[in-house]
């Protein structure tokens, strides 16, 4: 955390009842991870009661601990109303001791890739905290400001949302200098209840601009782009494009090499600098666009750009190549999929020279159109060109039928991961590209751990 802080503090600015005043150098929620000198926040969820643990949070040397009403086990207590609010407040007060760059990302596809690629080109030359895993969201956010300490001169949160109103609740304790949109896509469509509902939740991330006087980052090429120019009107904001050259970022020349790694040239406004990028798939031209976009609000060169995204490589998960068995080739995408993503990958998984096979798992919290939009991917896929799709899942059946309509006797359906898992490991060998990708829900990185320890 930024400078020193003690209860006493958090009672002057916020309220509440603290029944001895002492400092603290952290803040935790979880027991298992909790460091000596930490403040304890204690949660309330439907399936737990962070009360419960406090004389554990005590015993792994938890100093005090943030309660909504006093507890028995002799600790320092800031007694509150609502502790996850006060898990918010105390966020939002490290945030605002924080004089560096803060940038936010957002957006139903790529959102951790930007993070690590913004990670990649500042950390060049300046200390940068960077969000961990998916802590993205109400608690992972705050989780994150924590972390930020008098060392860090730049910081890079990633903000997700399974519905609306969770962003504008992020950003609100982010307050970013630079938020960073990727796109909209029919993502967590349950939650937001229309595609509509998504692009609106995406823009929210901009909500803080005007009190931060900053930039908002607008990807061009989305249909939804002049929704979103119209709603930061008279802000400062660049944008960028793989096809347009009127983004204030933009690339051109794009060409893919036969490992499905992209190379083009980067444009910013007269100034052109050559991109190799690292990471599988056309798509990730446009996150390295994004990146370019929100780094050149401050005094960064292309060189630097350019360097940081070379440097770049693939996170578990997302478009990961993974040696496989009798010298295949197995791309991990595991990590999540939605259409958008789905069909991304396919795209690249097209372009690469061999046998290609599909592997597929549910796409999750798709709504009343779930069954369509698997039969929609199947279908594209066929029509694109993929070989073979394999795919286990209820959902994705829809996909194998719908792929099967395409090239019939193509597609397979598996009703296990077992099974799945078996039939790839028969059907690998040299010049066989395999992709695997599904929703967080389908845990396809078992297929791929089974295949990776199969070589």
């Amino acid at each position: 955390m930024i400078g020193e802080w003690c209860l006493a503090q958090l009672q002057q600015q916020f309220g509440g009842d603290v029944t001895e005043d002492v400092p603290f150098s952290g803040v935790s929620t979880d027991t298992r991870t909790i460091a000596p000198g930490d403040l304890f926040v204690a949660l309330v969820g439907p399936t737990f009661d962070g009360h419960e643990f406090i004389e554990q949070a005590l015993a792994k040397g938890a100093v005090a601990a943030v309660v909504s009403h006093p507890v028995e086990p002799s600790i320092a207590q800031w007694v509150v109303s609502d502790t996850h609010k006060a898990l918010a407040d105390i966020a939002l007060a490290n945030r605002q001791r924080f004089h560096g760059c803060l940038y936010a990302v957002t957006g139903s596809s790529g959102k951790t890739t930007v993070k690590e690629m913004l990670y990649s080109i500042l950390s060049q030359t300046r200390s940068v905290l960077a969000t961990k895993g998916n802590f993205n969201n109400d608690i992972g956010v705050p989780l994150t400001l924590f972390c930020l300490n008098d060392e860090h001169q730049a910081a890079v949160i990633e903000q997700g949302a399974s519905a609306g109103g969770e962003i504008a609740y992020t950003t609100a304790l982010s307050l970013p200098d630079v938020a960073v949109l990727t796109n909209a896509m029919g993502a967590h469509l349950e939650g937001f209840g229309s595609l509509l509902g998504v692009v609106e939740a995406k823009a929210e991330i901009f909500s803080q601009l005007r009190k931060t006087n900053g930039y908002a980052i607008i990807n061009a090429d989305d249909k939804y782009a002049q929704f979103w120019l119209g709603g930061t009107e008279g802000q400062k904001r660049k944008t960028f494009s793989c096809v347009s050259d009127t983004a204030d970022i933009y690339a051109s020349d794009i060409k893919a090499s036969d490992t499905g790694c992209f190379s083009f040239m980067l444009h910013r406004g007269e100034q052109v600098v050559p991109v190799q990028l690292s990471v599988m798939g056309q798509h990730n031209v446009a996150n390295a666009l994004a990146a370019a976009a929100a780094v050149s609000t401050q005094e960064i060169s292309l060189q630097q750009i350019a360097e940081g995204l070379h440097r770049f490589k693939a996170v578990k998960g997302r478009m990961c190549p993974v040696k496989g068995p009798q010298g295949a080739l197995v791309i991990d995408d595991s990590y999540n999929a939605n259409p958008g993503s789905v069909n991304a990958a396919v795209d690249l998984l097209v372009s690469l020279p061999g046998e290609s096979i599909l592997v597929l798992g549910d796409m999750a919290e798709l709504g009343a159109d779930a069954a369509e939009q698997h039969k929609k991917v199947g279908c594209r896929a066929a029509q694109k060109g993929a070989g073979s799709l394999w795919a286990t899942g209820a959902l994705s059946r829809h996909s194998v039928s719908a792929f099967n309509a395409e090239l019939p006797g193509c597609g397979k359906y598996f009703e296990t991961q077992e099974e799945l898992s078996a039939a790839l490991l028969g059907a690998a060998r040299q010049n066989t590209n395999i992709l695997i990708k599904g929703s967080r829900s389908a845990a396809m990185e078992r297929v791929v751990n089974s295949l990776s320890e199969g070589d």
